[in-house]
């Protein structure tokens, strides 16, 4: 590690420690010409899979495109941020698991459906209704029956949440 001050190429490690939660070493290091002490950081670089989409087109995974579907679908919604950031650790984590070098935009909306099921009835359905193209009413009934059959929800309350949300956000 070159020393930021003078330049030199020759620094010793003099102290290491795990941060972030074991994902980061710090590393305390001295300069053997100037003697400055400075600290750097180590992290494990992970490659993402390139996303296929529909149209066979080929992109770099962006995590921030994923965390905006995701907050668009929670807007208004009683989910706490630290509940989203899980959710997305999760989610990167599979598609690291996996190995693979792509991932179908397919796979990655329904990796999304999976946490968004788990973390919010409403904002999964209206997710559901843009990933899935809904194109008319009698679909989002579908979708929520077949989710309050999953989850024993009373369809009627959900139907009431979207309701109420389609309302206000046709206010906007």
């Amino acid at each position: 590690m070159h020393c930021p001050f003078c330049g030199e190429a020759d620094t010793k490690v003099i102290d290491s420690r795990l941060v972030a939660e074991g994902d980061q070493v710090r590393r305390r290091r001295e300069c053997f010409t100037c003697r400055e002490r400075f600290t750097t950081f180590e992290t494990a670089e992970l490659v993402m899979p390139r996303v296929v989409k529909q149209d066979g087109t080929r992109q770099p995974f962006d995590e921030e495109k994923l965390r905006s579907g995701l907050m668009k679908a929670l807007e208004k919604r009683p989910v706490s941020i630290e509940e989203i950031d899980a959710a997305l650790n999760r989610i990167n984590y599979r598609l690291r698991a996996a190995g693979e070098r792509e991932v179908k935009s397919m796979q990655l909306g329904e990796e999304v459906m999976t946490e968004l099921r788990q973390l919010d009835k409403v904002a999964y359905v209206r997710f559901a209704s843009v990933y899935r193209s809904f194109q008319d009413i009698n679909e989002f009934k579908d979708e929520i029956e077949r989710l309050s059959a999953t989850n024993g929800e009373a369809a009627a309350d959900m139907a009431k949440a979207l309701a109420e949300n389609h309302t206000s956000e046709g206010k906007k």
